[in-house]
């Protein structure tokens, strides 16, 4: 039995981690410390035994300290983070002082219970981070490896790129034993509406626009986030102390793409289902039309970056990681997902997500 402080644990990949580790490790103590921020919803972590939420702010190392030194926790897994680019754009601070800030934050509180109080206990500090650190590739680059020279390109990934050398420079000066992943798009249960998938799932539903940026052709390699938390497991159990990890779903696709696909399958959905028609009245499927008819063209945002590709061949060849689910596959789980659980959802975009 091992305790284990997962940050941001009630937000979206943080929430399908938790739901994971207790279905791979159902003795250890789980603790979730989440500030339930907008992003984070108590309700992401329903139906889990022995689980315990903490609301509270990475910020605060006071709090951190106690809780790693009291519940005597060996591991924190950390997901809190600011992740929108467009709230990046127009408002910067509040990514750096969690991203940067909160992140130092817990490196000071977990080097002082694990290396100045000498207990001696073995540790582990995960620190999860994004492929956008890297910049933009072109249409013909090889897609970013560990060694690839950061350029984040917007105040989100800058940030991130902050947090990833603070825990760079924590294992080299002080000897915590970190690790890094660095992952790509991730989608699934429990995201968030406002970014791309269940978006555009759920304004398909409504008869909302799907508003796309520039000519939609933005390349992203997308990543099932129960595929990234079995890579993150990988990482805990079998990764090198001081080493960063990419993790990518090996399906690189332009936007444009995967809203093509959001579209197609919400018709098939409308088609096999006729009360899919009475719950989304406003639908185009529920009147016989395509969803594409919702596409709408705007003018790309700033700092756009043209294409993200994760090169995974570390993690494969080191720690036998490999996807599950091929894009198809994923988005048909994801969309049944958001189906059923209309009341996870609902209640967010009411509340002007």
């Amino acid at each position: 039995m091992a305790n284990i402080i997962v940050t941001g644990g009630a937000g979206f990949i943080g929430a399908n981690f938790v739901h994971h580790w207790r279905k791979v490790s159902p003795d250890d103590s789980i603790i979730v410390l989440d500030a339930l921020t907008y992003a984070g919803n108590r309700a992401n972590l329903n139906g889990l035994d022995s689980v315990e939420l903490v609301v509270g702010d990475i910020c605060n190392t006071d709090l951190v300290t106690r809780l790693l030194r009291e519940r005597e926790v060996a591991t924190i897994v950390h997901f809190a983070a600011e992740s929108h680019v467009d709230r990046s754009i127009t408002g910067p601070d509040a990514f750096v002082t969690t991203n940067v800030i909160g992140t130092h934050s817990l490196l000071k509180a977990a080097r002082s219970v694990w290396l100045d109080e000498g207990s001696g206990r073995p540790h582990r500090f995960h620190h999860v981070s994004t492929d956008e650190v890297y910049g933009s590739l072109g249409p013909e680059d090889p897609a970013f490896s560990e060694n690839t020279p950061y350029a984040p390109n917007s105040p989100y990934s800058a940030s991130k790129a902050g947090s990833d050398h603070l825990v760079r420079a924590y294992h080299h000066t002080y000897g915590l034993e970190t690790t890094t992943s660095n992952c790509s798009n991730n989608y699934g249960p429990y995201q968030f509406p406002e970014k791309l998938i269940p978006l555009f799932l759920i304004n398909a539903l409504n008869g909302r626009n799907l508003t796309i940026y520039g000519d939609g052709l933005n390349v992203r390699d997308w990543l099932h986030v129960e595929d990234h938390c079995r890579g993150i497991e990988l990482v805990l159990r079998k990764g090198r102390p001081g080493e960063t990890y990419n993790i990518g779903g090996g399906q690189e696709l332009p936007n444009l793409t995967v809203i093509e696909e959001i579209c197609r399958a919400v018709d098939a959905a409308f088609a096999a289902d006729p009360n899919l028609a009475q719950r989304y009245p406003n639908a185009p499927a529920a009147k016989g039309r395509p969803s594409t008819d919702l596409k709408t063209f705007v003018t790309d945002r700033k700092g756009h970056d043209r294409r993200y590709a994760i090169d995974e061949t570390k993690i494969r060849s080191e720690l036998g990681y490999e996807p599950a689910r091929n894009f198809p596959r994923g988005f048909a789980k994801t969309l049944a997902w958001y189906l059923t659980n209309e009341g996870w959802w609902k209640p967010l975009i009411k509340r002007g997500a």
